[in-house]
Parts: C-alpha cells; sequence; structure tokens
C-alpha cells in the first residue's frame, strides 16, 4: 500500500497543468505535486497514475514517490482562489500525492537520457497506451541529472469507457502505438529486441503489486464489475492481454 499522509498546508496551484495540480506540505512533512480527484476526468486519473508507476519502476524507469493524501474541508476555506476553493471543496478526501522534486527542470533534450532508459520509457508509454509524452507536453523532469517519467494520467484510456462498456482485452491487446511523436524517440534506438526483455520483468505479482497500491475507494464498480476485487482484475486482465501480444510494439512490423 501506499503511504498514506494528510495535507496540512495548501502552497501554490500548478496552473500549467490541465487539472490544475497543487503543491501542498504534509503530516510526515514532506511536499508534495497533489493529483485531485475532483479535477477533470476524476478518479480514473489517479489510478492510471498509481499502476503506471508500479510497472515503471519494475522495468527500471525513475518516477517519483506516491503518497495518498488525505484532504480536510477546512483547507479549502483558507483559499483565496475561487477556482482553487471550488477544485479542493470537490476534493475532499483521499487524493494522490507525488513528491515534489526540489529544483528539478522540465525536459528540453539538453540533457537527454541514455538510449536505454529511452527505450524502457517508449515501451512502457506503448505498454499502456499513453500518447502523452510528446515535445508539446514532454512529461519527463531532470533531477540530479536523471531522468524521471511523470504525469500518467492519460495511459490506460480503455478504462474511461466504464461503466458504458464492458472492458475488451482483445481490443486493448491489439491497439498500436505510434511512438514517432514521441519526446524520447530520436534518443532510443530500436525497441523490438527490447520487448522480451521488459515483458518479463512485469510478471503476475508485479501486476497485482501495482494494482494492489490503488485504494479500494478510487476503483469504479460497474454492473459488470460489481467490487474492487472484479475491477482490479479487470485491469490485470487487459495488462496481461496486452503483455502477451506484440501487435502495440513500435517498430514490430520492421523487425
Amino acid at each position: 500500500m501506499l503511504p498514506q499522509v494528510t495535507a496540512t498546508r495548501y502552497v501554490t496551484p500548478l496552473k500549467e497543468g490541465g487539472s490544475l495540480p497543487g503543491i501542498v506540505e504534509a503530516s510526515d512533512e514532506g511536499t508534495y505535486v497533489m493529483k485531485f480527484r475532483g479535477a477533470g476526468q476524476g478518479l480514473k486519473v489517479l489510478v492510471a497514475e498509481v499502476v503506471v508507476a508500479g510497472l515503471a519502476r519494475a522495468i527500471g524507469v525513475p518516477v517519483p514517490d506516491l503518497a495518498v493524501i488525505a484532504l480536510d474541508a477546512r483547507i479549502a476555506k483558507y483559499e483565496a482562489d475561487e477556482e482553487v476553493q471550488d477544485l479542493l471543496s470537490a476534493s475532499v478526501g483521499t487524493n494522490l500525492g507525488v513528491d515534489f522534486l526540489p529544483g528539478s527542470l522540465g525536459y528540453d533534450g539538453s540533457q537527454p537520457p541514455s538510449a536505454d532508459l529511452a527505450e524502457r520509457i517508449i515501451w512502457l508509454d506503448a505498454l499502456t497506451a499513453n500518447v502523452d509524452r510528446t515535445w508539446s507536453n514532454p512529461n519527463l523532469l531532470v533531477w540530479h541529472g536523471q531522468t524521471y517519467a511523470i504525469d500518467h494520467g492519460a495511459a490506460l484510456y480503455f478504462h474511461h469507457s466504464w461503466p458504458s462498456r464492458a472492458p475488451s482485452a482483445a481490443r486493448f491487446a491489439a491497439q498500436p502505438f505510434d511512438a514517432g511523436r514521441h519526446v524520447l524517440r530520436d534518443v532510443a534506438g530500436d525497441l523490438v529486441p527490447r520487448h522480451d526483455e521488459l515483458r518479463r520483468l512485469l510478471t503476475a505479482e508485479v501486476l497485482d503489486a501495482a494494482l494492489a497500491d490503488v485504494p479500494d475507494e478510487w476503483l469504479e464498480r460497474t454492473d459488470d464489475l460489481p467490487d474492487v476485487a472484479a475491477v482490479r482484475a479487470a485491469y490485470r486482465t487487459l495488462l496481461t492481454a496486452r503483455l502477451d501480444s506484440t501487435a502495440w510494439v513500435p517498430g514490430r512490423a520492421a523487425a
């Protein structure tokens, strides 16, 4: 399970983010970028953040530490910005905290990662269908010379069809991924030879551990998925089906 902390002070919004994340201080004396349950597409974005971060760590992609942060309604009362106050009020309860990396810089290509790490990041994005890592929105930070992958809320798109449509493992397994616009495409080499190596790192135990990090209350039940065990099983089935396929691996046709 992710660490559980409580927000003690809302510091400032990060207005460059479409979902208006904010910097908060927490009861463990840590500083976090808080991603709010009341923003944008809601809890499913937080689920994607947690699951993809777990997979990233397993394949050697650096990501900031995560925590579940409880937000008290009293914090919203002291926020002068009406938009932020509305967001805080809509997000009372548990939210996602991403460890704030002080002094980190947004990726601009001047300090590229190794080809090995670039390949791992692109493969991860292809696996999870994360299209939000382009030059218009790199979603990478450089901290102490290391490249960190952040902001995975756009991944695992299939869950946004719940509850209106049951998840299709076959559809997700076959969905191709276009890496041509990926911010690290020119840094990485051929991904096809890396697939078997990286796929072996994502065992059933790794998938279960990543899914177990998601709080039960963030998992949306449906008529087809009536409890949290069924929801977790659906995610596991879809990810396993994709791992067992090669249709999505960038460059596969040229292999």
